[in-house]
């Protein structure tokens, strides 16, 4: 479990493709506090460390985590946000996220605002995917490159759904938001809650 907010970033130092999966050694950024089985969130991605080398960390992503989310398309050299589990009783300081990407989205926009960046991404929406959940209400709460934000000018048209996000100045330079531009493809995670009760109303009308 987590809470959307990044607490350090690592950069991709080798990836390695076995049968269908992905091995990702990252550099570390906690050397003194990461175990073999801990769960860290990965743009948003839970993965569990397998193995520790030196300065060094490998995780593996399965072809699922693969196509539902951006580790697909990352490269070495990129950076990624890190979270590592809440703690039980920490404060929640964004919202609940489990680090169970739902589906990528696309920027579309990028802009500087009054001192702060706003974003405007789109995604794929289908009727399917409205019954599961899969939407954003305006200051609802939605989990991008595992960073919790607040929504911002939700819409729908045809087969696309649309959603912008803020960021302040702290949160561009110590999450790779700062890397992303028109055409970048991110992860997205959309709130639980909305996804538990539009589950609930399939089962129940």
């Amino acid at each position: 479990m987590f809470s959307g907010i990044v607490d350090a970033m690592a950069q991709v130092i080798k990836i390695d493709q076995d049968q269908s999966n992905k091995h990702f050694t990252l550099r570390n950024p906690y050397p003194e506090q990461m175990g073999i089985d801990q769960s860290i969130a990965h743009n948003g991605v839970c993965l569990t460390v397998v193995r520790n080398e030196g300065d060094n960390y490998i995780v593996t992503a399965m072809q699922e985590t693969l196509n539902r989310s951006n580790l697909g398309v990352i490269k070495e050299g990129d950076w990624v946000n890190l979270e590592r589990a809440m703690v039980l009783g920490d404060r929640l300081d964004g919202h609940i996220v489990q680090g169970h990407v739902d589906q990528t989205a696309r920027c579309i926009e990028v802009k500087e605002t009054d001192g702060c960046c706003s974003y405007r991404f789109e995604y794929d929406h289908t009727p399917d995917m409205l019954e599961r959940g899969y939407f954003c209400v305006d200051k609802g709460s939605v989990c991008i490159n595992g960073v919790s934000l607040t929504v911002c000018d939700p819409d729908v048209k045809a087969d696309k759904g649309f959603v912008s996000v803020c960021i302040i100045p702290y949160t561009y330079e110590n999450t790779n938001f700062k890397d992303i531009q028109v055409g970048t493809i991110v992860n997205l995670e959309f709130d639980i809650i909305g996804k538990y009760f539009a589950r609930m109303k399939q089962l129940y009308k």
